[in-house]
């Protein structure tokens, strides 16, 4: 009996995901940072390896319940898959209870032998989709002044560049979304890659820059030591017996955000591992979804 709930999940899943809108976030012939190779969308046990064609899925919550803001959910994997799943449709769906529109971005992983500078991929990308999204702020009745983005893991270092560092590596040429800004509005970010120092999660580390990295390099995607005034505010959740990616990530930026005045929230739980998400073991650790809509409460994303 528990084999066929399960497939009748699993089967359910898939068909909600299939019918979701997805867009394509670059016109054709115009991707960035790419070879020209015509690469084949790689997936297994709902995880993404390779990514065909990046874009995003699209979780409306009913018009009378949408409360004009929105979140755009990079999924985990450490920049070896996506999560696309748990880490983004289980999330964007949770976010949708609340009132507020999500969107799951299918991104370039800087393991894809089509890019010609593998960590500028998955920033790109990334960049672009915060632009489309406000671009057509009107379509999705959201507010363009509360976007946001969610993420886990290694979506959370890629969540930080893009609310820690100001150069744009999505612009193309005459191209209308050029005037559009990229920055979040807001972050949250649970069981977060920060740091590429001493408490890096290597495997993310490698697969972002590459085996030998600069030191240059290293300190500039340290995303703690790029918090600036200018950082939006953010929401952190970490366990502390987390084994994966140490909570130091997590504490780092944080300190870094009081340091320059940025506003923010920091929940470490002494349970939860490296699997924090919309399902828990821990009913301590469960209350993060409480906090974090208590906090864009207070932080007026949404009423």
């Amino acid at each position: 009996m528990k084999k066929a709930i399960l497939a009748f999940i699993f089967i359910f899943t898939a068909g909600f995901a299939m019918a979701q809108e997805f867009t394509k976030i670059w016109p054709t012939g115009k991707m960035p940072n790419s070879k020209g190779m015509q690469l084949e969308q790689i997936e297994e046990n709902q995880r993404i390896t390779q990514v065909s064609e990046p874009g995003f899925y699209t979780f409306l919550p009913a018009p009378e319940e949408n409360k004009g803001a929105a979140v755009l959910i990079l999924p985990s994997g450490g920049y070896h898959h996506l999560t696309y799943n748990w880490g983004g449709f289980q999330v964007a769906k949770w976010f949708n209870t609340l009132g507020i529109s999500a969107f799951v971005l299918n991104y370039r992983l800087p393991t894809s032998p089509d890019l010609e500078v593998s960590y500028k991929g998955p920033i790109q990308d990334a960049q672009r989709t915060m632009k489309i999204i406000r671009a057509n702020a009107e379509k999705y009745k959201i507010d363009p002044e509360k976007m946001g983005i969610f993420a886990t893991s290694a979506g959370g270092h890629l969540a930080s560049t893009l609310g820690t560092h100001s150069e744009d590596f999505s612009v193309i040429e005459n191209d209308t979304l050029n005037g559009y800004s990229f920055r979040p509005d807001f972050l949250v970010l649970v069981s977060p890659v920060i740091s590429f120092g001493k408490y890096a999660h290597e495997g993310s580390r490698d697969n972002f820059l590459g085996e030998s990295p600069s030191e240059e390099l290293l300190n500039k995607y340290s995303n703690e030591l790029q918090v600036t005034s200018d950082t939006p505010p953010a929401f952190l959740v970490h366990a502390q017996n987390d084994n994966v990616v140490n909570p130091l990530n997590s504490i780092m930026f944080y300190e870094a955000m009081i340091e320059n005045g940025v506003k923010g929230s920091l929940h470490i739980f002494p349970k939860g591992q490296h699997a924090i998400g919309i399902g828990n073991d821990s009913n301590l650790t469960e209350l993060w979804k409480e906090l974090c809509e208590e906090w864009l409460k207070e932080e007026q994303v949404i009423k």
